[in-house]
């Protein structure tokens, strides 16, 4: 039906309405509203060694994107659970893998309102290889560019319109650079993709969950870290001038886990290489993964 796809090999098997099928045969109509308006939410589960990650907190922020664009739930949590566990026994690495599931309100006639009666929405799930940071970019760090936050005002919805979140990766690859942190009237709010942490006299800093940003599941994961690591974690209004004199600025994601940053706007952070915050959560977070090699896999 379709020609191999760009940057994916093979044909992996992929879910899509009630349906397991090779990703060249997986198609929706052109009149899905995903795909006409943005009209959906997606979400991104990472997998070590066959568990997937903090599969509750994907779920629940999963279902209060669809309670906030009014998509009632298509499956429960166990029917979830059981799509991934069947996704993930056909794919042959399963070990560091991610999940990608998506929800569009579904296939009806182009209008900006709500479908009446509503119709039923399209599922699709597919599980990708993922690659973990390795040492030489732990060790390095990554930089980033500051820029204004142009996106919309509800960017605590996983939404799949990501239209501002592709123009701030354009302009950080434009830059040269890996990351963009974006402010919004002066203030932080997220990179292109990820979550972007504060390091201050040994706290470490979040921005305020909100409607400008988006509650990564590392919010939690995070003060669960810095909490084992005894570190001090607030979430508060961190201003422009505090980021460019920050001592450490770490970014957080699915897929980038924990990074840090060691230049913004081509100017060193802190020391201009990785700090002794960012070592202690990395360190954290590694045995946080560690712990789940050794727990029975149930697929």
């Amino acid at each position: 039906m379709f020609e191999a796809i760009q940057g994916i090999e093979g044909d992996p098997i992929v879910y899509l309405n009630s349906e397991y099928l090779p990703l060249s045969k997986a198609g929706v109509s052109v009149l899905d509203r995903g795909f006409i308006f943005g009209d959906g939410i997606y979400e991104v589960v990472p997998v070590y060694y066959q568990h997937p990650f903090r599969m509750q907190e994907h779920l629940d922020r999963l279902e209060r994107s669809l309670a906030k664009i009014e998509i009632t739930p298509p499956f429960s949590r166990q029917q979830w659970q059981a799509l991934i566990a069947a996704l993930l026994a056909r794919q042959p690495e399963r070990d560091h893998a991610m999940v990608y599931i998506q929800i569009t309100r579904g296939v009806a006639k182009r209008d900006h309102a709500f479908p009446v009666p509503p119709v039923k929405p399209t599922v699709f799930a597919m599980v990708s290889p993922m690659k973990p940071p390795g040492e030489v970019l732990r060790a390095q760090g990554v930089r980033a560019v500051s820029m204004q936050d142009m996106r919309w005002l509800h960017c605590d919805i996983k939404s799949v319109s990501l239209l501002g979140n592709v123009l701030a990766k354009q302009t950080a690859i434009d830059a040269g650079v890996d990351e963009v942190i974006q402010f919004r009237d002066d203030f932080m709010t997220e990179g292109a993709a990820c979550n972007v942490w504060m390091v201050e006299g040994g706290t470490v800093f979040g921005a305020p969950i909100d409607n400008q940003v988006l509650e990564g599941i590392r919010y939690g994961l995070f003060q669960e870290l810095c909490e084992q690591s005894e570190l001090p974690f607030k979430l508060e209004p961190l201003s422009r001038e505090r980021v460019m004199r920050a001592d450490e600025l770490l970014v957080s994601s699915a897929t980038r886990e924990v990074l840090p940053v060691v230049e913004l706007d081509a100017k060193p952070v802190g020391a201009g290489k990785p700090g002794p915050v960012f070592a202690r959560l990395r360190q954290a977070y590694d045995d946080c993964v560690k712990q789940l090699r050794s727990k029975e896999v149930s697929l």
